[in-house]
């Protein structure tokens, strides 16, 4: 599709637990600098990163945007949320809590602890319809596609927002599945799984609509092993980590690509970026030894302590800052500093 019969913005958050959720906190962030979020058409979401839309998407209505598109209180209605759920163990007590109790799966459980913290009784019919289209993707298990959320009228906007969220970041098989009723009504039950196991990018609700596609990518690489285990359960858990890293490239390989050829324009960075090839000269000072380190944070639901909240949305912020004023914004005045100078990127 030529860029010019595309519309609007589209920004894709992946998937990589709390990671994820507090490196896209850093990008939302440079993003509210920039004037960028009320731009924004589509926000499409993936696990860990749909936490962070999702805390955005309840805070929008509270947002206070200035003349330029900045919300002042951006601090303490996106980041400061997001921030106490990183200091809160969730997978863990999750989990356990779904073996004792046999009639509520780890899903559901899941979903009960991000309304308890995050959104209350918040549904998707209640997000505010001024703000951009919030997209939360999940894997159906019971035919293998994608699964969208969003704010629509009907059954399925009488969705809780946490039940949303926690569908895509349901991450098989100790957080999963969520189940739902059939929104169309037909007396069945939707079986559903973190949208990471389709696609971790989020790209599907942007990728081929939108003519300006942002792309936030806190996913893990695979590690490489010389000697895979070869006992049924590790070599099979290997295996299963082959074909998710096979599945990211597939998205990510077509994306950079398709920004080459023009057919669209926008932007991607990632955790496992070298700011270097940004080429920027005023660019936040991130040594790529520092910020790879920090893109192999345990892909989990589990505190992380205060220093590695703040660097994970400090080269979050430093990423999306290179990547937007290179190919996006090249007007853009960039920042003075990192949003937690103490801390850097390690």
């Amino acid at each position: 599709m030529e860029s010019t019969k595309r519309s609007g913005v589209g920004l894709a958050l992946s998937g990589g637990g709390y990671r994820a959720m507090l490196f896209h906190a850093g990008a939302l962030r440079r993003l509210n600098e920039l004037g960028w979020l009320p731009k924004l058409t589509t926000v499409s979401s993936v696990s860990g990163g749909s936490i962070a839309a999702g805390v955005l998407a309840h805070a929008w209505r509270r947002l206070r945007f200035d003349g330029d598109g900045v919300a002042a209180n951006f601090e303490e209605e996106v980041t400061q949320p997001i921030r106490k759920l990183a200091g809160i163990q969730l997978d863990i007590p999750v989990t356990l809590k779904a073996m004792f109790i046999p009639w509520r799966s780890a899903g559901e459980e899941l979903a009960r602890q991000y309304a308890k913290h995050l959104f209350g009784d918040c549904c998707l019919a209640d997000l505010d319809p001024a703000g951009p289209r919030f997209v939360f993707t999940a894997t159906n298990l019971q035919d293998g596609t994608l699964w969208w959320f969003f704010r629509e009228a009907g059954p399925n906007g009488q969705v809780p927002l946490a039940t949303a969220v926690a569908a895509s970041s349901a991450f098989p098989p100790m957080l999963s599945p969520v189940v739902i009723p059939d929104p169309l009504g037909r007396g069945r039950k939707v079986v559903l799984s973190d949208a990471g196991v389709y696609d971790n990018l989020g790209l599907d609700p942007i990728e081929n609509q939108h003519a300006i596609v942002l792309v936030s990518d806190a996913g893990k690489k695979m590690k490489r092993e010389e000697n895979p285990h070869r006992t049924w359960l590790l070599q099979l858990l290997r295996v299963l980590s082959v074909m998710d890293n096979q599945v990211r490239q597939l998205r990510t390989d077509p994306l950079l690509k398709a920004f080459k050829d023009r057919q669209f324009a926008g932007t991607y960075w990632a955790t496992y970026s070298d700011i270097e090839n940004f080429q920027l000269p005023d660019a936040l000072p991130a040594p790529v030894e520092r910020t790879h380190a920090l893109a192999e944070t345990k892909t989990r639901l589990t505190k992380l302590s205060g220093t590695l909240q703040e660097q994970l949305i400090n080269w979050g912020y430093a990423a999306c800052d290179a990547g937007m004023r290179k190919w996006v914004d090249p007007a853009a005045i960039a920042p003075k500093d990192f949003p937690y100078p103490g801390s850097g990127v390690g």
